[in-house]
């Protein structure tokens, strides 16, 4: 009985004298939880459900590897979609539902809400671009499809605050998920005050980019803002960092996005603008405020999360999933092709195969490295 109320003793003092380890992360770090909403950086990834896999023949409109359940797992937590109404419906398409056409924007909005039920110590942000003027009752709509309004965040004012709740705040409110919209008419916007308009509450720097020494931290938008510096920073409003390039065609007809120059785009370092250089110099240039969002194509090259946990001083991330683990959609489509190879390169064979003799230009043209133009083919 001794050895026992000895060992009961002992326990108590190293209880009352060791500093347990705090479990609670807030945005995969319990550094972040105490943190404001505004205060940290938010890892974006740029037209998340436009996803470039087998399912649309791997096209080069699209901006991602994995989808974003995937996306939100490894860290992401700003996902932006383009809506566009095709008949009745507002759905997710790439420029024009002809082009890209991904399903209903209530059915992305069911996923988002599923990732949350199953993660709930995450604050995520939500960014639609408006680009058929839905009004806040048609957005609305969406939302409550999806069963997911009762998990938003209104804000208390209709200008950009001086601060905003913590994470920790966010979560045990319930709010946890922000939501903005490029563009939303605010004086009408009565249906649904949880859709903040975007530009009222963030301002960005140019997102059209197609050669690496082109990025800038100069703001951009809203227009009142645009090469006006000091004026958005004393505005309140979050800024935005846009980072990812674009490719052209010989003409500079058509942009789409620059997938081979993503590892050094999206780096923490080495090469020209990479993407934790930028930072670091938008950090400066911005007086000392980092960027409240990092927006990017292909996240997980670079990959982008290290300059994100950079900014954020989060050293050891917990629940994050590691996405090197995963084999990129790219590598292999469904039918043992190589998807980055130009598809009519493949059917081009298959006519050889069919009896047909194609000219020596036909070949050039399928089996060249046409990746400036159609971003398939192969080296010769």
């Amino acid at each position: 009985m001794l050895g026992l109320g000895l060992l009961s003793l002992l326990l108590s003092v190293v209880t009352a004298t060791v500093v347990l380890p705090r479990t609670t992360a807030c945005n995969n770090s319990p550094d972040l939880c105490s943190k404001s909403y505004g205060e940290i950086t938010h890892l974006g990834a740029h037209d998340s459900p436009f996803v470039r896999d087998a399912s649309d023949d791997y096209t080069v409109a699209a901006n991602q590897y994995y989808n974003t359940t995937i996306q939100l797992d490894a860290g992401v937590r700003l996902v932006t979609a383009q809506v566009h109404k095709d008949g009745s419906e507002w759905r997710l398409c790439h420029t024009s539902c002809d082009i890209l056409d991904v399903g209903k924007l209530s059915t992305w909005l069911s996923e988002i809400k599923s990732w949350l039920d199953s993660n709930l110590n995450e604050v995520v942000t939500v960014l639609i671009v408006n680009s058929d003027d839905a009004t806040a009752s048609e957005l609305n709509s969406e939302f409550e499809t999806a069963n997911i309004v009762n998990y938003t965040y209104t804000p208390s004012s209709s200008s950009a605050p001086d601060t905003w709740p913590t994470l920790e705040e966010l979560i045990s409110n319930g709010t946890r998920l922000m939501t903005f919209v490029a563009s939303l008419d605010s004086s009408n916007n009565t249906a649904a005050p949880y859709l903040m308009d975007e530009f009222t509450y963030i301002w960005e720097n140019n997102y059209d980019v197609t050669t690496p020494s082109n990025f800038s931290c100069e703001p951009n938008r809203p227009s009142s803002l645009n090469d006006k510096l000091s004026t958005a920073l004393a505005s309140n409003r979050l800024p935005f960092m846009n980072h990812f390039l674009y490719a052209t065609t010989l003409l500079d007809l058509i942009e789409y996005p620059n997938s081979s120059y993503a590892p050094t785009t999206n780096a923490p370092s080495g090469g020209t603008g990479n993407l934790g250089d930028t930072a670091t110099k938008c950090k400066e240039d911005w007086s000392g405020r980092q960027p409240s969002f990092i927006l990017v194509d292909f996240f997980d090259q670079g990959p982008a999360i290290d300059t994100v946990d950079k900014l954020n001083n989060v050293t050891s991330p917990v629940g994050r999933l590691n996405i090197s683990n995963l084999a990129t959609t790219e590598q292999i489509d469904g039918d043992g092709t190589y998807a980055n190879v130009y598809k009519g390169l493949v059917n081009l064979v298959s006519s050889v195969e069919s009896g047909s003799d194609p000219s020596v230009g036909e070949w050039i043209w399928a089996g060249g490295d046409w990746g400036s133009i159609l971003g398939g083919g192969i080296s010769l």
